[in-house]
């Protein structure tokens, strides 16, 4: 049993060894074919994919409309835990058709409701009782307008819809002057290491499909109980110093 596990072990080694040797013959394809895949990807997505840009505005949530008036109540943790899980309900009267529709019709959108809702997406920011809205546009200054259109209609609808709770204002929205996708540095190295991982795979394939034998290494190694016989040289190999072997018989 020892034999066998110290036979595999070997074998698994010369295999790895095998594969090794015959990648590092072809690094030069494998650089190329990733060198040539990532600036494939790089192209496409410079001349072909559209930019995005995003636009955020953020609202505060407060659940205790309990004033008396100039006089505040204070606000007790329970309070801002509630407000807390009120942000979960605020976004999801913000992506009803009934919200959205309004969205539309006030910034004048050529756009159906499930366009923009897909356009649109909100969450709180870092588990706080501020939530932020963020909408991402292939045109900078229309996601600014329909992120602040947002800000001005969400906190009166939000207020006649869920009693003893408001949203206020706490950034508008700006018109953003970079581009947050797509990264072309991050696409070159992903399609580089696509065409890095194809060409290794088919050079790993071509290699264990092989069955050509090449010297008598192969079959010393291979087939440890058949003897071998004898050895045709290769006369023209430089190795031999054979080179006018056959050349002296023409």
């Amino acid at each position: 049993m020892a034999n066998t596990t110290h036979q595999l072990e070997e074998d698994l080694e010369i295999d790895l060894l095998k594969l090794f040797k015959a990648l590092w013959r072809k690094a030069w394809l494998i650089i190329l074919s990733a060198i040539l895949c990532g600036s494939l990807v790089l192209a496409f997505t410079y001349f072909y994919v559209d930019p995005l840009y995003e636009s955020k505005a953020q609202m505060y949530v407060n659940n205790s409309s309990l004033s008396f008036d100039s006089a505040a109540l204070s606000l007790t943790s329970g309070d801002i835990s509630a407000a807390k899980s009120l942000v979960a309900t605020y976004i999801v009267i913000l992506n009803s058709r009934q919200v959205l529709t309004e969205i539309i019709s006030k910034a004048q959108l050529d756009l159906t409701y499930e366009e923009l809702s897909e356009m649109i997406t909100a969450e709180s920011v870092s588990s706080t009782e501020v939530f932020q809205v963020v909408v991402t546009d292939t045109d900078p200054h229309r996601a600014e307008k329909i992120a602040n259109t947002i800000a001005g209609i969400l906190p009166e609808k939000i207020s006649s819809i869920v009693e003893g709770s408001s949203v206020r204002i706490v950034d508008y929205a700006v018109i953003p002057a970079e581009k947050s996708s797509p990264s072309l540095i991050k696409n070159s190295l992903v399609g580089a290491l696509i065409g890095f991982l194809i060409c290794a795979g088919m050079i790993i394939v071509m290699e264990l499909s092989d069955t050509t034998i090449r010297d008598d290494n192969y079959l010393i190694t291979n087939y440890e109980d058949i003897p071998l016989l004898a050895i045709i040289p290769d006369m023209d190999s430089k190795a031999n110093n054979n080179n006018n072997y056959y050349s002296q018989y023409k």
